[in-house]
């Protein structure tokens, strides 16, 4: 069964010059599942997931959610999502109790406030004003708001940010809950860990299109390598093309990209591969400022694919 599908989808805005927020974009979520729609900031993801929630109409392509459309069966559907957006503002004067019960009353079917409260772990604030919350109270009652109505499909826009590591820890044990009821689960993040341990499947977007797609392991995979080696230099000693070569040539390195004053290798043996690359720089008098090794990740597969980091915004802000 199919909770979202959506072909060609193209939001632009009328600016000048017009802006393509989403470019063709397609999708496809089955039912059950948690999928990560991933990107760096301004890579068209909350475009793309506000007009699967119905909040934006696409400019063009073919949306259906739970199989039904907007603009033909919005009451059916709206009965069976819930939304927690990027930045939800709650009235400050309201308790938390008496917040899950105004949304509960936006539902005709559903779970009891105090359920949603528990889900999420504020019991002991239920009768505390919205605005004595901390943040990741605030963002954990966004989420309780988002499952009073006892959803099939749950957005999540960005959940997690600005959340301190207990929160973050909190939250996602609230997602996992929620996908273990045979709930499905379309998550927003630019956090690629958070994606690794949460998702099924994900979908890379940048500027406004997919440009990977399948469950983390295999885009992992996909880089033909285990582990990762990034080496800092100081001009003028950044490596020539001759090293670059040299390095590419050696035995277990898969890719060698050099990005301003930065080195990358994608290696299968790092403790072989790491001495043979160090004593290769140090005979081409490149002498180095920073080394850092970690583990292939998604992070990874986004800079192989859209050739810079997450944290490096898209020109095209949306």
């Amino acid at each position: 069964m199919t909770a979202i599908l959506c072909r060609n989808l193209v939001k632009r805005y009328d600016s000048k010059p017009p802006v393509d927020a989403v470019r063709g974009l397609d999708l496809h979520v089955e039912r059950g599942q948690c999928f990560g729609l991933l990107g760096p900031n301004g890579a068209g993801k909350t475009t793309t997931i506000e007009i699967l929630e119905g909040l934006l109409p696409a400019t063009s392509g073919e949306v259906q959610i739970l199989g039904l459309r907007w603009g033909e069966h919005d009451d059916q559907i709206k009965q069976q999502i819930g939304i927690s957006l990027q930045e939800t503002k709650l009235s400050e004067k309201l308790t938390v109790l008496e917040t899950a019960t105004l949304f509960r009353s936006l539902y005709r079917q559903g779970i009891t406030p105090e359920q949603a409260i528990a889900h999420v772990s504020l019991q002991e604030k239920a009768n505390s004003r919205v605005g004595k919350l901390s943040g990741g109270q605030k963002q954990r009652l966004a989420v309780a708001c988002a499952i009073v109505g006892d959803p099939q499909l749950l957005f999540l826009d960005e959940p997690t940010t600005g959340l301190d590591p207990a929160s973050r820890r909190q939250l996602w044990d609230i997602i996992r809950g929620f996908r273990q009821q045979g709930r499905t689960v379309l998550l927003t993040t630019h956090y690629m860990d958070e994606a690794e341990k949460l998702c099924d499947q994900v979908a890379i977007v940048d500027h406004g299109k997919v440009i990977a797609l399948g469950t983390p392991q295999q885009l992992i995979a996909s880089l033909g390598a285990e582990m990762m080696i990034e080496i800092d230099f100081a001009p003028p000693h950044t490596p020539h093309s001759t090293v670059v070569d040299q390095l590419r040539a050696t035995p277990g390195v898969s890719e060698v990209k050099l990005v301003g004053q930065q080195l990358g290798l994608s290696v299968s043996n790092l403790h072989l591969v790491l001495p043979t690359a160090l004593a290769q720089l140090e005979r081409a008098n490149c002498p180095l400022t920073g080394l850092r090794t970690h583990q292939a990740s998604l992070e990874d597969v986004f800079v192989k694919l859209a050739g810079r980091h997450l944290s490096e915004e898209s020109s095209e802000d949306v």
